[in-house]
């Protein structure tokens, strides 16, 4: 093959895993943090991670071999399961800051899979890489969870299971506060303080809440998400791994969110909004909770309804770069 290869750049958006009450299975995007990943073909059959960098803390202490990368992971299995005769070069750009409970894992793997699929001979539609998504995202956490990946590759909220994706309705108006603290909990930490049983009266609770929820979300009624947003077997376990937790909820719901809770495995926490305007108006007080516990924060304002990964720009074979 003469001239260059074809390669590709995708980023993919940071997400809220669980939204409180979808441990595992609910997840939404916002535009805010995204990881960047490049790449291109290659004529040998292999998966090679060039370089990691980006702005993130730690980012050049990730591991550069494919298989224990969530990147790396995810394209030998889309070559794996394609039985491709190239390989992919790749290289990841980190804006999602690591251990922050914003999908940071999840969105080098979607990044990294969006750019290879479009240098497929035939693309594959976004839900036909969910599978791959899943193996890199297993790679970080121990487990095939598709509460992050799944609305990284099709935008907004989405319902996740081990074997489909669903996006799901929702509301124009509604609006996130996202707030990253300075710190790192590592997502295999924060799902060991959720090894011991449940009694059943919480989860049929929990299955109340995330029911009305739903329910809430198809409707677009406000009450009803209202209702279902509160994580009773979750959010209590992992809270006392977040200095400032309490404060931060506890500042969003006195600026009316319709509820608040922990972002994916943590340190990050989400409230959501009848409007963008009331989003705005909480952010500061809820970053204020972290800081008067001594702990640095940025707040992210979004619109639940997030952007999907997507290609950013791509270069034919023979093209001059």
């Amino acid at each position: 093959m003469s001239g260059r290869l074809p390669s590709a750049r995708a980023f993919a958006p940071a997400s809220v895993g669980n939204i409180g009450v979808g441990f595992d299975i609910l997840g939404h995007v916002i535009d805010g943090p995204r990881d960047i990943a490049h790449v291109s073909r290659i004529e040998t059959p292999e998966v090679r991670i060039e370089s990691i960098g980006g702005a993130v803390a730690g980012a050049d202490r990730l591991p550069l071999t494919a298989d224990d990368n969530t990147a790396g992971r995810a394209l030998q299995s889309l070559r794996a399961a394609l039985s491709l005769p190239f390989g992919f070069a790749l290289t990841l750009e980190k804006g999602i800051p690591l251990g922050s409970g914003l999908g940071g894992s999840a969105a080098s793997c979607v990044a990294a899979l969006v750019a290879a699929n479009a240098l497929l001979d035939a693309p594959l539609p976004r839900e036909a890489l969910y599978p791959f998504a899943l193996d890199g995202e297993a790679v970080a956490s121990g487990s095939r969870h598709g509460d992050n990946v799944a609305p990284m590759l099709l935008g907004g909220v989405t319902l996740s299971t081990a074997d489909r994706l669903i996006a799901l309705d929702v509301p124009d108006w509604l609006h996130a506060v996202v707030v990253h603290p300075d710190q790192i909990l590592e997502t295999r930490r924060s799902r060991a303080v959720l090894a011991n049983p449940y009694a059943l009266h919480d989860v049929v609770t929990h299955s109340t809440h995330l029911a009305l929820f739903l329910t809430g979300l198809q409707r677009g009624d406000r009450d009803l998400i209202r209702a279902g947003l509160h994580d009773v077997l979750v959010e209590p376990r992992r809270a006392p791994l977040i200095p400032g937790f309490e404060a931060v909820k506890a500042a969003a719901l006195a600026h009316d969110a319709i509820g608040a809770s922990i972002s994916g495995g943590g340190p990050s926490v989400f409230a959501w909004f009848a409007s963008r305007a009331a989003a705005e108006r909480a952010a500061p007080a809820m970053r204020a909770g972290f800081t008067a516990a001594g702990i640095e924060a940025q707040a992210y304002v979004s619109p639940v309804a997030g952007p999907r990964a997507d290609v950013i720009d791509a270069v034919a074979p023979g093209a001059v770069a």
